[in-house]
């Protein structure tokens, strides 16, 4: 049987939970969930060579702000979208790659 969810809980302004219908609560920080991001152009990124030390990065606006998550939608039985504050949401999160995410909390 895979485990899913059966349900989700915004903690603080950094973490998400997600209670496993196996009794397994797992804890997410908003981080971890957006550095992992399994999107094509977030793979792509983390895959590149990095950019030479002299360069600085150029921030947008919403990159100068704490990370937040803004919503949390289910795709199929399969997945979920996660929209952050910095305007990203293109990653859909299978329940198997959320359940390797994260620690036991509780």
């Amino acid at each position: 049987m895979t485990p899913y969810p059966t349900s989700l809980e915004l903690s603080g302004q950094d973490t998400l939970f997600i209670t496993w219908n196996d009794g397994q609560v797992r804890k997410y920080t908003f981080r971890e969930l957006r550095d992992k991001c399994p999107c094509a152009t977030c793979r792509e990124k983390r895959g590149a060579q990095a950019k030479p030390p002299a360069l600085l990065p150029v921030l947008s606006a919403a990159e100068l702000l704490p990370l937040t998550i803004t919503a949390v939608k289910p795709v199929g039985n399969y997945a979920y979208s996660i929209a952050f504050g910095d305007g990203h949401d293109t990653g859909i999160y299978t329940l198997e790659f959320l359940r390797e995410l994260g620690c036991t909390a509780k």
